[in-house]
């Protein structure tokens, strides 16, 4: 048996091998010991080989389910080996062959999956400085191709988050794989250009690739070859490797192009915490605020629409004019009754996949077949709606009358959990069937009127018809009645006083019951396998349902938050300009009392053509969160949702990037200011005049007079080069004069009051530039106490004072004869220090010393 193991394992070096024996899948050597620790479970051992003992550890076969979704979420594989041979008529050990191989990213069984989230296989594949990629959700049937840059790769797997990533041998493995997924790399030879060819074509059935427009992305190609070969192998779709073809599911090939999406970094996607905080968590984020959907399905397009809003504008109204049908229906909204409808429909994207792959279960298609008892009322109220833009989701929703009825023909209203246990098909629909289980049932019956009819025939009134399980069934009848046996009686057994026969009906009779209940079993499985290949015919429609179904569940939940939150319809403009009226920010708003709103104008015919909002103000006063909510007002309405504002008008705008917070990279190697300045990088090579560039303090990584001058130039940048919509919040006050220098740049503040000493936020945005940091305000606000507070006063004065006569900071922002540039200056530090002090806290002494001071830094300015 031994053996017979490390040969199967030889074959799968690198996943778990599932060894099943008798009602447990085995695990031995290294893959027990690795299994016992990631599944705290028991390891023990089994014989010895070559004096050393064998390691073992197992798992219930029938509790196997939740121990592979386990070590799925750890980013294992696994091989399930089954026993395919007859123990009844194997001489040596039952011959076993892998059935199945899990790994991460082709994850289609529901107790596995997340219902919420997609699951995804990606590969890449590297073609003359051109990157490709290649992704399939096996459990939705979609595959889709894109090249990139190499420098843009990162912010594509930050929008796909695969869970598992393949690419060539010859390919380095860059180090931002590992935040992903556990990279595995295959040979070369699978991403061979031809090879690939070959394979895509075989599976689509078509020439070339032409109708779907890659036949130029040699390196998309490359990569979707591998990735059809590797899910190949790890379905087992064909016992014969040059004949395997995916499921009939898999049918088409999407090409993404980069300027279809309102493109955003992957550290922009990080800091709006669309689907993540900043700390890894689920909420709140944008998507657990916005994710009312009833179905799952709708759960997983509105994640993919977060993180792939569109520029397409006529998709875009189409989407806001269902949200406006569905809120203002009459007389009532119509989400709130099509949601109910909604909830009672099952997932019907993975269920189509399922079916298509031969694995869904009986409750799988119990619950397609209520979803489509169900949608003649959703069509019902669609009808009743006036509006164009829900007549459209009809055609696709109409079930197949035949395809109903074939369901609930052949099912039972609830059937069993696994066609293996029985109780699946439905009484009348199968003759055989209905027979095996009379048998079963009306076993009882049988035999009394057997009885009655053998007395009478034989004349015989203590004749009976019994059964034990050693002899089976047969006919008992006293010696004393021994003349009266008829010649078709044979004898079974001879007992002291009496004698048992058998008779051609009953012995006909006995093995139909005896075997009944396998026959019956054995037909179910057959029915249910011919109920699946009817279905394959359905795939296609199927699908289409399923994205109408999750698209109508998206917009209901869009207008159910439009509605109950005060969102309006943006509108969308050719004119370069962002105007946003009474902006809110989605989330926050959700986590405070009373939320503060506040407007953004920006663009050529705004006031003045404003391009650069410097956004000055105390920590902790709201400049981030300002930002973040004009971004996240973009974000939503290129995804066709209604956004939190009172009014919003927004031009063409092709990308969004943020430089916001501060956090080192130590797997990469890069400290905080590394990080920073790479950002920063990224934004001014890439932003243009449709940008909207959100900066958040940069330069504050280094020294004082280094990140300033960083902070002024990169404001420049974005002004003179990029020329995008920009907020640039900093606490360099200097950075204020450049709006005195460029009539496209303005200075806002978040406006804050001091109250006895103590600061208040009043979280509102105000023209001009702020007069104060409030930073020691900040501190003590912080709990830092009182002593320490006065004490950072002087030492603030001190450190001001001394750099300006150590550096030549008195210059750095006039007028340079190299430049031609006039930069402002910066404010006098006595009067800074003079805002510090608080005369009614100092002593006589202390207030001497503070007089001896400023004449000190008076006469080192002068």
């Amino acid at each position: 048996m031994m053996q017979q193991y490390l040969r199967i394992k030889a074959q799968h070096a690198d996943k778990l091998l599932f060894y099943r024996m008798g009602d447990f899948y085995e695990l031995f050597y290294e893959d027990a010991e690795k299994a016992a620790k990631l599944l705290d479970i028991t390891l023990t051992q089994r014989g010895s080989s070559a004096g050393e003992p064998i390691k073992m550890a197992g798992v219930p076969f029938h509790a196997a389910e939740q121990y592979l979704a386990r070590l799925v979420r750890l980013g294992e594989s696994i091989a399930i080996c089954e026993q395919t041979g007859d123990p009844a008529t194997s001489k040596g050990p039952v011959e076993r062959q892998v059935t199945r191989i899990i790994t991460p990213g082709t994850l289609t069984d529901a107790g596995l999956l997340e219902e919420r989230n997609n699951s995804i296989v990606l590969t890449l594949a590297l073609h003359h400085g051109r990157i490709g990629l290649a992704w399939l959700n096996l459990a939705a049937g979609d595959m889709r191709v894109l090249e990139t840059a190499p420098d843009s790769l990162a912010s594509e797997l930050e929008r796909l988050r695969p869970a598992e990533i393949l690419l060539p041998e010859s390919l380095a493995l860059p180090v931002m794989l590992h935040q992903f997924a556990t990279p595995r790399q295959l040979p070369d030879w699978q991403f061979d250009y031809e090879h690939a060819m070959q394979q895509l074509t075989r599976q689509f059935g078509t020439r070339d690739l032409q109708a779907f427009g890659c036949e130029d992305l040699h390196a998309a190609i490359m990569a979707a070859g591998a990735l059809l070969e590797y899910v190949r192998l790890t379905q087992q779709t064909a016992t014969d490797e040059s004949s395997r073809q995916l499921p009939g599911h898999l049918h088409t090939l999407q090409v993404e192009r980069q300027d279809a999406y309102l493109r955003m970094d992957a550290a922009t996607r990080r800091n709006l915490e669309i689907t993540l905080t900043l700390r890894g968590e689920d909420t709140p984020t944008l998507a657990s605020l916005l994710d009312t959907c009833s179905t799952s399905m709708g759960s997983r397009l509105l994640r993919h629409w977060l993180h792939h809003p569109l520029r397409n504008r006529a998709t875009l109204q189409q989407r806001l004019d269902t949200i406006s049908a569905l809120i203002t229906a009459n007389p009532e909204n119509l989400y709130a009754p099509l949601r109910a409808q909604l909830k009672q429909i099952a997932d019907i994207e993975r269920i189509t996949s399922r079916i298509a792959l031969k694995t869904a279960r009986p409750r799988d298609l119990s619950g397609l077949r209520d979803s489509l008892t169900t949608l003649p009322g959703i069509i019902t109220l669609l009808t009743a709606a006036t509006a164009t833009a829900m007549q459209r989701f009809i055609p696709s929703i109409q079930p197949d009358a035949a395809l109903s009825q074939l369901l609930i023909s052949a099912l039972q209203p609830v059937p069993g959990a696994v066609i293996r246990e029985g109780g699946v098909i439905a009484d009348g629909f199968d003759a055989e069937l209905d027979e095996l289980r009379a048998l079963q049932e009306n076993c009882g019956d049988f035999l009394l009127q057997l009885e009655t009819r053998e007395r009478e025939r034989t004349g015989i009134p203590s004749l009976k018809v019994e059964y034990n399980r050693v002899h089976g069934f047969y006919i008992e009848v006293t010696r004393i009645h021994g003349e009266k046996i008829p010649p078709d009686y044979r004898r079974r057994q001879t007992l002291k006083n009496a004698e048992r026969y058998i008779i051609p009906e009953l012995q006909a009779f006995e093995h139909k019951t005896l075997s009944a209940r396998e026959q019956a079993l054995a037909r179910e499985k057959m029915l249910y396998e011919q109920l699946l290949e009817q279905l394959a015919d359905d795939i296609t429609p199927l699908q289409e349902m399923a994205r109408s179904i999750a698209e109508l569940d998206v917009l209901c939940a869009f207008a159910e938050r439009a509605d109950l939150s005060g969102y309006t319809q943006p509108v969308f403009t050719d004119d370069p300009v962002l105007v946003i009226e009474d902006g809110r920010h989605p989330v926050v708003e959700n986590q405070v009392e009373h939320y503060i709103a506040n407007d953004t104008q920006l663009g050529a015919i705004t006031r003045g053509g404003r391009q650069m909002l410097i956004i000055t103000g105390p920590n902790m006063g709201g400049k981030s969160t300002y930002m973040r909510q004009t971004a996240l007002i973009v974000l939503l309405a290129h995804c066709g949702s209604f956004v939190p504002t009172r009014f919003a008008r927004i031009g063409p705008i092709d990308q969004i990037f943020t430089r916001i917070g501060a956090a080192d990279d130590l797997a990469g190697g890069r400290s905080t200011f590394m990080v920073e300045m790479t950002e920063a990088a990224g934004i001014l090579r890439n932003a243009t005049a449709q940008s909207l560039v959100l900066v958040d303090e940069i330069g504050r990584g280094t020294s004082t007079f280094d990140g300033l001058a960083l902070a002024f130039a990169i404001a420049r940048h974005l002004l003179t080069q990029n020329q995008s919509y920009t907020l640039f919040a900093t606490h360099y006050f200097e950075l204020t004069r450049l709006a005195e220098e460029f009539p496209q740049a303005a200075n806002v503040h978040v406006a804050a009051v001091e109250h006895k000493r103590r600061i208040v936020f009043l979280h509102r945005i105000e023209e001009g530039p702020a007069n104060r940091s409030y930073g020691l305000h900040v501190a003590a606000l912080a709990g830092v106490p009182d002593k320490v507070i006065r004490s950072a006063g002087k030492i603030l004065a001190r450190l001001e004072q001394e750099s300006l006569g150590k550096s030549p900071q008195q210059t750095l922002f006039e007028t340079t004869a190299e430049s031609g540039e006039a930069i402002p200056a910066s404010v006098h530090p006595v009067l800074d220090y003079l805002e510090q002090l608080h005369p009614d806290e100092l002593t006589p002494r202390d207030a001497l010393e503070q007089l001896y001071l400023i004449k000190s830094m008076l006469s080192q300015t002068s």
